[in-house]
């Protein structure tokens, strides 16, 4: 497979190249790991925010092109962005994200050169979603998302469930779906963990923290039990949170945002990740904490029921109370049972989700691959 996409130059068009895009940018830098592994050429093209420069590095040995913004930053219109996709010589664009200006500059390069243009929204068309800033989201439709949806030769979901909020919202049906891959798996633990459960993420109010804090302050835990919540965000939200983790007390705390070997030092030092979210595309940290060994403590809404069904995550519901009780079951567990979990979340990010089962599925889609054979209609 590693010459699979030998001479194909693949643009990965996406609104932020930096961490200040969350998930989606930890999934357009695996995107080009992955190309690149398989003989192509990634290309990433953003938009230029506060952290370009320091976030560049992430996509070495290759590069990253990013174009300042003219205008209101949530529009993010870029007046040399189409110009730039259509001078790149590209065989291929895959847009990440929608609802900003690479929207229709993907449209204006699809229409031009006629060649493949691919759209993955990654969860941003899931119901939670399209219901905030909803006059908003309206003019974007009519102003350039639709158009882009038809000009697009696929769209792509992450999971079953994101491809039917596509067809809900796009009227196209034979959504291509493929997971994110997981990272390569650490060392298998051997022991029992301390009772810490770690939250790693973007703090936003989708991601339900502050019912997560007031669970943790309702559940009854055992002797240690310590939530620690790492992550950036809006510094309105970043505030919220931190007044919340004051009034929880020493066993909650809030480190900010954590990269490389300190963010891989935390999830082999934690015994549970939650996400209580209360909307995903696909969570690449909990994908993180499967390779980790680390099981999860999540929400339906994070669309990962293969963690449930193979015995490496703990359902919980969304408000306090239910939370409580899943953190409650989580830290009741003893080591063997704990074990059984974390080699079952090992087993899900070498199996299913392992890089090499991703990369294969999406060389087909790159060279050509139907969207109707590879995913599902929904």
């Amino acid at each position: 497979m590693s010459g699979a996409l030998a001479g194909i130059r693949i643009g990965l068009l996406t609104a932020s190249a930096s961490r200040l895009g969350g998930g989606v940018f930890e999934a357009v830098v695996a995107q080009a790991d992955l190309i690149r592994g398989l003989g192509g050429e990634a290309l990433v093209v953003a938009l230029e925010d506060r952290h370009s420069r320091d976030d560049a590095g992430r996509f070495a040995p290759g590069s990253v092109t990013v174009l300042p913004v003219r205008g209101p930053a949530q529009i993010g219109y870029a007046p040399d962005l189409a110009a730039v996709l259509l001078h790149a010589g590209l065989d291929y664009l895959h847009l990440h994200g929608i609802w900003m200006y690479p929207s229709r500059a993907g449209t204006l390069w699809a229409r031009s050169t006629g060649r493949p243009y691919l759209i993955s929204p990654h969860g941003m068309l899931d119901p939670w979603i399209t219901a905030r800033g909803r006059w908003k989201k309206a003019l974007a439709r009519a102003g350039y998302e639709r158009q882009s949806w038809r000009a697009a030769t696929a769209l792509h979901a992450l999971t079953a469930d994101e491809a039917r909020d596509i067809s809900a919202a796009t009227g196209r049906n034979g959504t291509l779906v493929i997971p994110n891959a997981a990272p390569p798996s650490g060392p298998a633990p051997g022991r029992l963990r301390a009772p810490r459960i770690v939250y790693i993420g973007r703090i936003h109010p989708k991601k339900n923290l502050l019912a997560l804090i007031a669970g943790w302050r309702q559940a009854r835990l055992p002797d240690g039990a310590r939530l620690t919540l790492a992550g950036w965000g809006d510094p309105a939200d970043v505030d919220q949170l931190r007044a919340a983790v004051n009034q929880a007390g020493p066993q909650v705390e809030f480190i900010g945002p954590v990269y490389g070997e300190d963010k891989q030092d935390l999830l082999q030092s934690a015994r549970f990740a939650v996400l209580p979210s209360l909307s995903e595309g696909l969570p690449m940290a909990v994908l993180e904490g499967w390779a980790a060994g680390l099981p999860s403590i999540m929400t339906a809404a994070c669309h990962l029921p293969e963690g449930f069904a193979a015995g490496a995550a703990i359902p919980c519901g969304a408000d306090p109370a239910a939370l409580a009780l899943a953190l409650e079951q989580a830290l009741a567990l003893d080591a063997p049972q704990w074990l059984t979990m974390a080699a079952a979340a090992q087993g899900l990010a070498r199996g299913p989700f392992s890089a090499a089962a991703i990369a294969a599925r999406w060389a087909d889609t790159y060279r050509g691959a139907s969207p109707a054979r590879e995913g599902v209609q929904s």
